[in-house]
């Protein structure tokens, strides 16, 4: 599914966090793996965007799980995403 121009500049603005490795991941994956996320996907993509950046980091470096299953589903996705290439 498309990504409206303007959509993908507001998601690059909330993808910046005060971390470099949440940075990298987080934009990769809208780079290479946003678009094709259903409806559903991109409002936890959106919910996951409004997590405290260490609650982030903890999830996406593999530290802790996210207690929702949506939102790990998601973190499991971003981290394939991001190691492709």
């Amino acid at each position: 599914m498309p990504v409206a121009e303007e959509d993908r500049r507001r998601l690059r603005w909330q993808c910046r966090r005060g971390m470099l490795e949440l940075d990298h991941l987080l934009g990769r994956f809208l780079d290479l793996g946003y678009a094709e996320l259903s409806e559903r996907e991109r409002s936890s993509f959106l919910r996951l965007l409004a997590e405290p950046d260490q609650r982030l980091s903890d999830w996406l470096m593999s530290r802790s799980p996210p207690p929702d299953p949506e939102l790990s589903a998601l973190v499991q996705r971003i981290l394939e995403v991001a190691s492709e290439g």
